[in-house]
């Protein structure tokens, strides 16, 4: 399938925001807005943003991929991932300007990206559907846990490490002390309903969506989310909706490979294939 492309330029309180909208040849079954994650532009790591777009293109998808207020080629001031729910909204708004009235629209996005685009689905009933890559629910207890329990075992299982110690390469009491550190913080208080997980959870239920979860396999982001998926109150939120859930064993945070790039393209396709079929 053939694809065009069009560049976009529309406002968000005053300022310019540049798109890429991604078209395929005929009405798109449905369309996806890319939230990036992280100090990104719409281009993406190792280009990942504009090989999604024109993937879902030829599948017959529209995609508009863009960059926040103060990043890349737009004007402003360059903000948190939380408080870039008017840059959504903006590119929501033009996305669905381009778009047949009836089509479903869908974010995507990785990281703090998908975080974001959680966070603003709660005031978007039209929106369909979520889907979210390696989301971001960092907390100094969380990310102690997930290094004690994926990073450390996989370091003791190295025989890079081993070699490295026996080397001189590494500074033995600094690891041990490091170690101490994050088992301690592993431990401290408990998670208080001001904290990410909590507040990712809390977005959940006021979205109510549909979700594509895609996780890495070799990712502390991700290991970090799945730890605190198996606790209140995100167990609870992920299991009242409907959430496919998909691991690419081997990928890092980026799915830079061609290959876990393409599974990405593959999942996001086909769960959007059959999310907005005719009920």
């Amino acid at each position: 399938m053939t694809i065009a492309e069009q560049a976009l330029n529309f406002a968000c309180r005053g300022q310019s925001l540049i798109g890429v909208l991604s078209l395929p040849d005929g009405p798109p079954r449905a369309a996806v807005l890319v939230v990036v994650g992280g100090p990104q532009t719409r281009v993406g790591s190792h280009r990942q943003f504009v090989l999604l777009a024109r993937a879902l293109a030829s599948a017959g998808i529209a995609c508009l991929r863009f960059d926040y207020r103060g990043m890349g080629d737009s004007g402003g001031v360059a903000r948190s991932f939380d408080a870039v729910g008017e840059d959504i909204a903006a590119a929501l708004a033009t996305l669905r300007a381009r778009l047949p009235e009836a089509t479903p629209c869908y974010l995507w996005g990785l990281c703090d990206g998908a975080t974001a685009a959680l966070f603003h689905a709660g005031g978007d009933p039209g929106l369909a559907g979520l889907i979210l890559l390696n989301p971001w629910v960092r907390t100094e207890q969380g990310e102690a846990a997930a290094l004690l329990s994926h990073y450390y075992r996989g370091r003791l299982l190295s025989r890079s490490f081993w070699l490295k110690l026996i080397r001189g390469g590494l500074n033995p009491r600094a690891r041990i002390r490091e170690f101490f550190a994050n088992w301690r913080s592993s431990r401290s208080a408990a998670p208080c309903a001001a904290d990410l997980p909590s507040r990712f959870a809390a977005a959940l239920r006021r979205a109510g969506k549909p979700v594509l979860l895609i996780l890495s396999g070799r990712d502390l982001t991700a290991a970090e989310f799945r730890d605190a998926a198996q606790r209140e109150p995100l167990a609870s939120a992920l299991a009242a909706l409907p959430v496919s859930q998909y691991e690419i064993s081997e990928a890092n945070h980026t799915f830079s490979s061609a290959r876990w790039r393409a599974e990405v393209e593959a999942l996001t396709i086909d769960w959007l294939e059959r999310a907005s079929e005719p009920r």
